[in-house]
């Protein structure tokens, strides 16, 4: 396991995607939830027969996840979602902890849900992408395409972001440009790096 985890996580449409971007161009070691939950709701992946078990033929296209119609039910309700979660969370888990296994330096674990689920535990520090609620909003509703209603039923789904920011080590502001968040992210690592090989 590595021998120095930083959990890194934030709000929905806060930037965390631009952060590990940045952080993987630099060599540093990624693991993502995002990227392993992808995985393992990929083609034949390990989650998609509990997955039609509990949610039935109508979110999948074939033998292919249709994620839209997944998001629709899921979204929608809190009990569907805590049925999605009791499911995908623990073998998201275990593949990253596998991961992170094979890292012996310090990594970046970036979990979106990392306090909603007990991990920040396994974390020596915290590191939370914030920006305002507002900001949350527009991003949404830009990117998916979506009413405020909906963008505001996305982000009312998680914790609140300023919650995850005030129980977070460092926080990252990445209301400005993606440049400019990605910067500040690199020199944070860059300089954990050096704090941690002059203790």
């Amino acid at each position: 396991m590595s021998n120095y985890i930083i959990g890194l996580t934030g709000g929905i449409a806060c930037g965390k995607t631009n952060l590990t971007d940045a952080l993987s161009a630099i060599g540093a070691p990624v693991v993502d939830a995002d990227v392993v939950s992808r995985c393992v709701t990929a083609d034949h992946g390990p989650a998609l027969p509990a997955l039609r078990a509990a949610f039935g033929d109508g979110i999948f296209e074939g033998e292919r996840l249709n994620r839209k119609a997944l998001g629709e039910i899921v979204f929608s309700s809190e009990e569907k979602r805590r049925l999605l979660n009791s499911i995908l969370h623990p073998i998201i888990i275990e593949e990253c902890e596998r991961l992170l296994s094979l890292i012996p330096g310090p990594a970046i674990y970036s979990v979106p849900l990392l306090y909603e689920c007990g991990l920040e535990k396994s974390c020596r520090e915290v590191w939370c992408a914030y920006v305002p609620q507002k900001v949350q909003i527009q991003r949404l509703m830009e990117r998916d395409g979506i009413s405020r209603k909906d963008a505001l039923e996305k982000i009312r789904s998680q914790w609140p972001t300023l919650k995850k920011a005030r129980l977070s080590h460092r926080i990252i502001r990445t209301d400005g440009s993606r440049e400019e968040s990605a910067a500040i992210v690199v020199s944070m690592w860059q300089e954990t790096l050096l704090r941690l090989s002059h203790p």
